[in-house]
């Protein structure tokens, strides 16, 4: 599962490729609950690297497809 996070005040969104048996509702409830408090937001990607947000930085969360969903090619509708 992609997730792409913006943050306040930076040009560039964090970008991460989450394992693919990642569930969306728990990374989901994951954020929102630190966002609820001035927490820092922990994720870790499929490669195993280990990223730290602070919650109060987060713009926004944009979930992306999970990769069963995504198609590549000229076959791809």
């Amino acid at each position: 599962m992609e997730i792409r996070i913006g943050i306040v005040q930076s040009m560039k969104e964090m970008e991460l490729d989450l394992a693919d048996d990642a569930d969306r509702d728990a990374v989901t409830a994951q954020v929102e609950a630190a966002l609820s408090g001035d927490k820092i937001l922990w994720l870790t990607d499929r490669k195993g690297r280990k990223v730290g947000i602070p919650a109060a930085r987060v713009a926004y969360v944009d979930f992306g497809a999970p990769n069963s969903e995504r198609r590549v090619g000229f076959g791809a509708n």
